[in-house]
């Protein structure tokens, strides 16, 4: 595949992938995303409503608002 390059060992065993951004920049974004999504599968929930409330708090009673 043009610019995607797989590092091998001395074994011959792909160890890693280098990914030229300039061609594959969207998909490799895209990929992340799904890897960050997965990461944060068992997090705790929070509705928008109360961390939006819970922020114009904060900066009410800092002052910035």
């Amino acid at each position: 595949m043009r610019g995607v390059n797989y590092l091998t060992n001395d074994r011959g065993i792909k160890t890693a992938v280098m990914i030229d951004l300039k061609t594959h920049r969207e998909e490799v974004e895209d990929f992340l995303d799904v890897l960050e999504a997965k990461s944060r599968k068992n997090e705790v929930k929070e509705e928008a409503s109360l961390v939006f409330e819970r922020i114009l708090n904060k900066k009410k009673s800092n002052g910035e608002l």
